[in-house]
């Protein structure tokens, strides 16, 4: 099997292994699934951590707001009403005013942290020092440890605007958000090693070889994204072009990373 050391950038994210004669149509949608997963992981442990200490989301029409201006407009959390955590809520102020205050007790807060930490454990980076391969399986166990604390925690369910409850059923919102940035669309995404794109339409044996041992470094990228470029002009270019770097994985010594961010343009 061909081990594959997955990075976003020049940033270790997980090893992957695949038969050298898998087609890379199936491998690069298999490293996206991984990839975007792991991200999945993420922002649900972030969103149990802030349910186990605030409590449920408020409706989006409520957040924000001070106690006076919720009783001045005369709006009710009737979600909240109806998701009370097993054995009783402690009540804890959001600050930020995101979730309703009323935080699971002592005992329950223990299961969704605990939870929280296996999870984060089974899609972590540093399964790359430790030579753990990381796969979907283990991604969709690590959502089910997280799914079940929820439902022991909360067994009348979440509002259907927790952020929780929608990355569950898969229908989040991440329009403007930073997340929104780092996911990777499957139907664009490349595979980058040796500053070659790995073209979908081979086989990852085409790139490797046949030594079922090897062990790459391979990038992965959306194909929106730009690699750095020396400066260069063109004379029939009738518009502005402005290219940003993402990563240099074949960056020339002596280009500096002025020359990497430029325009060109004519007129």
């Amino acid at each position: 099997m061909v081990v594959l050391h997955v990075k976003r950038g020049d940033e270790s994210q997980f090893l992957l292994q695949a038969p050298g004669s898998t087609e890379l149509e199936e491998l690069t949608a298999q490293v996206t699934r991984v990839y975007n997963g792991r991200l999945k992981v993420q922002r649900l442990c972030t969103e149990v951590e802030e349910l186990a200490a605030h409590g449920v989301f408020l409706p989006p029409n409520m957040q924000g707001l001070t106690d006076e201006q919720i009783e001045e407009l005369k709006l009710k959390d009737e979600w909240g009403e109806k998701c009370v955590p097993s054995g009783g809520s402690v009540f804890t102020k959001d600050d930020i005013g995101r979730r309703n205050g009323q935080a699971p007790n002592e005992k329950m807060k223990q299961v969704l942290k605990k939870t929280v930490e296996e999870a984060k454990a089974m899609v972590s980076k540093k399964q790359v020092e430790a030579g753990v391969f990381v796969t979907m399986e283990m991604v969709k166990d690590a959502l089910d440890q997280l799914r079940g604390a929820v439902m022991i925690v909360y067994p009348m369910g979440l509002p259907p605007y927790d952020p929780i409850r929608m990355e569950f059923e898969n229908k989040e919102d991440l329009s403007g958000t930073q997340a929104a940035l780092e996911v990777i669309r499957e139907s664009e995404a490349q595979l980058w090693w040796a500053a070659k794109e790995l073209r979908r339409t081979k086989k990852l044996s085409d790139y490797v070889g046949k030594n079922e041992k090897t062990k790459i470094i391979v990038k992965i990228q959306q194909v929106s994204e730009r690699f750095c470029f020396a400066r260069s002009h063109s004379e029939d270019t009738k518009h502005v072009n402005l290219h940003i770097i993402f990563s240099c994985p074949r960056a020339e010594k002596g280009i500096s990373l002025a020359d990497r961010v430029y325009f060109t343009s004519h007129t």
